[in-house]
């Protein structure tokens, strides 16, 4: 690459002797350490520098190039003299970067050391400068020089002491270390801190009231008179259930935090500076390498030339303040401050001001330019560079225009879909990037609002740096240039650069300071309905429990008994209960939870579903208002042009190749005649034979239409290179307009050329230039206006030589049909047609041109003129004249209706969920028109339903009335701008929500991502219901979490929607199976096992009631130690778990019949309702099993024989009753399901013996004599037969009489 240093290479052989000195003779300061301006890292590896670049840092140019000239002839001695001028003194030059060369001492020495003609004994070239010499300048920015002094640092830069205050405005140094420190960049949607996770899961976990109920119980085993067995059997059931909870937390926020990692791991181009302080350009360590190539590669016959070049370049620009390099950076790792290289479908990592745009790396580039191909930056050992210097300047191959234009994407932000122009500021477009260590953004604080930005750029005055007693070059301008910066400056985080270009931003707010991370609530635990209703019961599980010890109390007298006063048997009695509210509730549950997610994950129709919160799944089947976004969700943000219609006819589909037909007759000139250009007024070239006069006014519109919308557009084409083949593609603000231009191309007229000038079309089929104009005037498209405009001038006569002298005049608009109804002549077709379009969800965009003379443009452009100076309502002005000269009486020439492409079965879908009781509210930031056609096309909004529209009310008097309209109309749809809502939501929050949660559809637009997470707020707040969130966007991050369920769609541009959400899928149609399949299922299990459980426990308690009454109402216990903790796992946890299993429909029948779900919404699969069934049946079974094994066994005292008996056939039979009834409710047989209740009964009768011994006295539970005697089989066969049958036949009963839904479809 040529920098200054390439200029005194040595070019003469290495074998003179006398030269080849060390260094340390040379100049013993080689081996101290450099300035203190460099960075730390760099002093040790570069102690010992090579004496060439020490000295070549004085740049004084003349004498070098002098000296280089001197190199063609024979080494003369005054070589030696020479030598002693450089080896004068060099130390207080040395030591302070600012003064370096300025000083003037006489100490001074007057020639660069690399005027020695040889070089000196090559050493070992060290690591440090290995890897640099292997760092090649960015590719878009080769002409640069390699420079010395480093400025901003991503690994050993300390950062600053003091905070930035994030309520003050900040001052960004551009590409050098900041005064203050910022927050770091990285993304985090983990809920917890290392720290924070175990107080912040056990508060969780404790505010459980079952929890916490049986933390207090195994404390008071620690009081002696409450002791009632082995402090473990109470304390290890809470921790074995903590510990599960916790871990599945831990899992889930690690799973997040492991997802975060991926984000923030993206690499970024980065280019660092280093400051050429001594004024050569050379890298710290790159000098000797390079020196080496150049040495072999370039001849003596060329470095003149060069030499010369050199001059005049830096006689007219002088040295850049900084060299730079590129490296690659993690997201995270980015700093404000950092300048960052982007290229197209490239995410932003933090909010950032365009500092330039650049081309492709296909733009002209300077005849010295290397193409970019041949300087890539690789890190290896060796420096290529290019024979012919390889100078691509950023100025000749760069800029994509003076004013650095490109396009952004920001539907991840906003949910927009028109692409936004984003510009670079002037003072830093035409800047050279060397230059830009000078600059200073300033910017406002942090702020949430994307549309606004206010800030300005500040260049500083160049330092001098050199002294030159031949050259006195004038020094910079003192004073500092500034520039203001507007929203058009700036790249936000999330979006992504549409354009295919390079641009160059630096980072001006990051991490938690984005735009994007203050529009977003932080992640909170989410908490099932199903649990906060099973809390609900354990409560009146603990009321039963208190109950019934005092009720056994009072009903033994209050009396003493062994010693005990009667609140301490009081308290005794609620130990012996508190089985009734069971510790393993909340295990099955969690267990069960994971069941589930694993039964999501893995299920195949819906592959590549994520459960990243495994605590609410049986959520999925409660939830009631369901919002989605509309971009990336609803539809893919792909437009295609569907329609397209003349007035007199339609084209559609398969129709469409007529219009190419009439295209192709109308730019095909006659056999034989010379190829000139069409204008409109050109004859309408068709064979009179083959067509009747209406065929050729049809085909003269169509050729009218089809050219307007060549013209009327901001389209730009830009040509790309795809797997070896040219591709052009298109960019613009809106999708819909690169719709139309790709239709054009279709049907045989293809944008061939734009600039701001001049638009050139050419024939599809001939492949010639048609049409060419010049742009005089456009009318950009504005969310006000609704239309955009056009007027250009056509050239005429042949291709080889057209002219635009006299050349036609003529002004195309095209616009929303509610504009231009009025500006377009009287007509009676339009309203109905775009009514039409409308119905069937397309966008429509009405077509109209004039003509007009040269003496009305002149006018008009004189009035303009005049207009556009105006200091006050310009807009206005200018809106006025060009309504008084050009929006008058067009000739409508079509309609289009262009379609957003919905995603894959969004309608059906849509049409599932809502006859299954779901109501839809779509929430989007896009416009009120696009809204309207996607929820029409979608099938939100149903054939004929009424669309209540509210937009742009400012005044709260005008709720009012809107309110009172739609009270009365529930079934209309209601669709709401940003600002109406925000209105409703700050005056008559009770009203609107009250009305809004009634209606069947609720559309609302322009919605910043706040207001998105508010609306679900709201909603929740105000019904009590589960709200379910979907979206795909960075936008959406806000509502997903503020939902009760949040799902997620991987987007094509982001995944921070998907990593933010509860549950992940790939596509919107898979939403259906998620609830209506899956939550349907998790719900119903979910509430199944938890009555099952709670009958487990409550009937154990009730066998200890029956035996307590029947001893005297002494609170001893029934079941001990083993028995008791036995019970509730190896003897019944496996059966009752295997419930997670069981389903009551299958998968074909729950779609078919979408009504099954909209009855979970009553929650009578867990009602009070059908808890205190259970309970009735669990003391039913309870007394039973108990009170007959009493009657038929005895009772005896305890740790008596009799008393073992009894215990052998209660607990057998207890057993037993559990595994029969988990039989009894299963609905659909699964193989695990049989196994674990055989399994398990096997397990109870061949754990018998170790249970047993002569009796209690021989250390065991039971009497195993008695156990093998037929007495024991036939009493405990009476007794599940009396405790089970008459539960079971009534339910036959009322099944029969009144049976459930699912019954019922099963039966058709």
């Amino acid at each position: 690459m040529s920098a200054p240093h390439e200029y005194h290479q040595p070019n003469a052989p290495d074998e003179d002797s006398d030269l080849e000195l060390d260094l340390e003779e040379l100049d013993p300061l080689a081996g101290r350490p450099r300035s203190s301006v460099s960075p730390p890292r760099r002093q040790s590896k570069e102690q010992r520098r090579a004496y060439h670049e020490l000295g070549a840092r004085i740049p004084l140019r003349n004498l070098r190039v002098g000296r280089l000239r001197g190199n063609r002839r024979k080494e003369e001695p005054e070589d030696e003299d020479l030598r002693g001028l450089i080896d004068d003194d060099e130390r207080e030059n040395r030591n302070s970067a600012s003064s370096r060369g300025q000083s003037g001492d006489d100490d001074s020495p007057l020639l660069p050391a690399s005027t020695n003609p040889r070089r000196p004994t090559q050493r070992k070239p060290s690591a440090l400068s290995k890897l640099s010499s292997g760092l090649r300048l960015p590719s878009f920015l080769s002409k640069q020089d390699a420079g010395a002094e480093q400025l901003g640092d991503d690994g050993g830069d300390s950062d600053a002491e003091e905070e930035h205050d994030p309520t003050s405005q900040r001052t960004v140094s551009v590409g050098a270390l900041q005064t203050s420190r910022f927050p770091a960049n990285a993304v985090s949607n983990a809920k917890y801190t290392p720290w924070s996770f175990l107080p912040r899961t056990l508060y969780n976990e404790f505010s459980f009231f079952i929890n916490m109920y049986f933390l207090l119980v195994a404390l008071s085993q620690i009081i002696k008179p409450l002791r009632l067995g082995y402090l473990s059997t109470y304390i290890a059931p809470l921790a074995f259930v903590i510990s599960i909870t916790l871990g599945k937390e831990a899992l889930d926020d690690i799973a997040r935090r492991r997802r975060d990692a991926e984000a923030n791991s993206e690499g970024y181009t980065v280019l660092k500076f280093e400051e050429n302080s001594m004024g050569t350009g050379v890298a710290p360590g790159q000098g000797s390498s390079r020196k080496k190539k150049l040495s072999k590669s370039k001849k003596e016959s060329g470095r003149l030339a060069e030499i010369d070049d050199e001059e005049q370049r830096l006689s007219a620009k002088g040295l850049a303040t900084c060299t730079y390099f590129e490296v690659v950076k993690p997201s995270k790792n980015l700093k404000v401050g950092d300048v960052v290289k982007l290229g197209k479908d490239q995410r932003v990592p933090a909010d950032m001001v365009v500092l330039k745009s650049l081309a492709a790396d296909n733009a002209p580039a300077s005849t010295d330019a290397t193409p970019s191909n041949e300087l890539p930056m690789l890190i290896d050992g060796e420096d290529r560079v290019s024979p012919q210097g390889g100078r691509a300047t950023v100025e000749s191959a760069s800029s994509t225009g003076p004013s650095g234009e490109a396009f952004i994407r920001t539907d991840q932000l906003d949910g927009e879909t028109d692409w936004k122009l984003r510009l670079s500021s002037p003072l830093t477009q035409s800047l050279n990037v060397g230059e830009y260590t000078r600059l200073r953004v300033v910017a406002g604080k942090p702020d949430k609002k994307v549309n606004e930005f206010y800030g300005a750029v500040e260049l500083q005055p160049k330092r001098q740096r050199q002294y030159d007693p031949h050259e006195a070059e004038p020094s910079s301008s003192e004073e500092v240039q500034s520039a203001p910066l507007g929203i058009d400056n700036t790249i936000w985080a999330n979006t992504v650069v549409a354009s295919s270009c390079s641009l160059l931003a630096v980072v001006v707010y990051t991490g938690p300071q984005t735009r994007q991370a203050l529009s977003t609530s932080p992640s909170r635990s989410k908490t099932g309905l199903l649990e906060l209703e099973i809390n609900a019961l354990t409560k009146w599980l603990c009321v039963f429990t208190l109950s019934l010890s005092f009720i056994l109390v009072a009903l033994a007298g209050f009396r003493e008994i062994e010693g005990r006063v009667w609140y301490v048997n009081m308290m005794r009695f609620l130990i012996l209960f508190s089985t009734i509210v069971p510790v393993g509730l909340r295990v099955n549950l969690d267990m069960g939870k994971s069941v589930y997610a694993w039964f999501i994950e893995h299920d195949e129709s819906i592959k590549g579903t994520v459960v990243r919160t495994s605590t609410i799944p049986e959520d999925l089947g409660r939830i009631e208002y369901l919002l989605s976004d509309k971009t990336g969700t609803l539809t893919q943000n792909e437009m295609a042009m569907k329609k397209i219609h003349v007035g007199t006819v339609s084209y559609a589909n398969e129709a469409m190749d007529e219009v190419s037909a009439y295209v192709r007759q109308c730019f095909t000139p006659p056999a034989g005649e010379e190829h000139s250009l069409v204008t409109p007024s050109s004859a309408y070239t068709v064979p009179l034979t083959s067509a009747t006069r209406t065929r050729r006014e049809i085909g003269s519109r169509v050729r009218d239409v089809v050219l307007a919308l060549a013209l009327c557009h901001n389209v730009t084409p830009t040509t790309e290179e795809e797997n070896g083949e040219m591709v052009t593609t298109y960019q613009a603000s809106s999708p819909d307009e690169i719709a139309i231009v790709r239709w054009t191309e279709a049907v045989g007229l293809k944008l061939l050329q734009r600039d701001r000038e001049s638009m050139t079309l050419e024939s599809v089929n001939s492949g010639n230039t048609v049409v060419r104009v010049r742009i005089l005037n456009t009318f950009p498209f504005t969310s006000e206006g609704k239309r955009m405009g056009i007027v250009v001038k056509f050239y005429h006569g042949p291709v080889t030589s057209p002219s635009d002298d006299e050349g036609e005049i003529w002004f195309y608009q095209k616009g929303a049909d509610t504009v231009m109804t009025t500006i377009v002549a009287a007509n009676d077709w339009l309203d109905e047609e775009t009514a039409n379009m409308a119905r069937e969800g397309l966008r429509t965009l009405v077509v109209g041109r004039k003509k007009l003379s040269a003496q009305t443009y002149q006018d008009f452009s004189s009035k303009l003129a005049q207009a556009s100076l105006a200091l006050q309502n310009r807009d206005a002005g200018v809106a006025d004249v060009v309504s008084e000269y050009l929006e008058r009486d067009l000739e409508l020439l079509g309609v289009t209706g262009v379609e957003d492409k919905l995603q894959k079965d969004v309608k059906p879908s849509l049409e599932l969920l809502r006859n299954a009781g779901i109501k839809i509210w779509m929430l989007t930031g896009d416009k009120v028109e696009t809204a309207r056609c996607v929820a029409v096309s979608s099938k939100l909004v149903a054939r004929g339903q009424y669309i209540h529209t509210i937009q742009k009310m400012k005044r709260k008097e005008l709720a009012h009335s809107s309110l009172d309209f739609l009270r009365g109309k529930t079934d209309a749809c209601l669709l709401i701008d940003g600002e109406s809502l925000a209105l409703m939501l700050t005056h008559y929050r009770q009203e609107f929500i009250s009305i809004a949660v009634q209606l069947p559809t609720v559309v609302a637009c322009r919605c910043s991502p706040t207001q998105k997470a508010d609306v679900a707020r709201l909603i929740r707040s105000y019904t009590k219901k589960r709200v379910c969130c979907i979206g795909d966007g960075g936008n959406d991050v806000s509502m997903i979490q503020a939902a009760d369920v949040g799902v997620g769609i991987v987007g094509k541009e982001g995944r921070q929607a998907s990593l933010a959400a509860d549950f992940s899928i790939e596509q919107f149609c898979y939403l259906v199976k998620l609830l209506v399949w899956h939550g349907r299922n998790s719900y119903k299990r979910s509430a199944k096992l938890s009555q099952f459980v709670i009958h487990r426990g409550l009937i154990i308690s009730i066998c200890q009631t029956v035996y307590s009454i029947a001893t005297a109402f002494e609170p001893n216990a029934l079941y001990k130690d083993w028995l008791l903790v036995g019970y509730s796992t190896v003897y019944t946890m496996a059966p009752v778990f295997s419930l997670v299993l069981d389903r009551d429909v299958d998968e074909s029948v729950a779609n078919l019949y979408p009504e099954l779900y909209a009855e979970l919404k009553t929650g009578r699969s867990l009602s009070y309702k059908s808890f205190f069934i259970w309970v009735a049946v669990s003391i039913y079974q309870g007394s039973m099993i108990q009170g007959l094994s009493q009657l038929l066994v005895g009772v005896g005292a305890d740790s008596t024989t009799t008393f073992a008996r009894m215990v052998s056939v209660s607990f057998t039979v207890l057993v037993l009753n559990e595994l029969i009834m988990v039989a009894m409710e299963v609905t659909t047989w699964h193989w695990i399901m049989i196994a674990s209740i055989i399994g398990t009964g096997g397990i109870y009768f061949g754990s018998i013996p170790f249970l047993g011994g002569g009796g209690t006295q021989a250390g065991g539970y039971f009497d195993l004599g008695y156990v093998a005697s037929l007495d024991f089989w036939w009493k405990g066969a009476v007794i599940a037969a009396i405790s089970l049958l008459p539960p079971y036949a009534i339910k036959i009963v009322g099944r029969t009489l009144k049976p459930p839904s699912y019954r019922k479809v099963q039966g058709i």
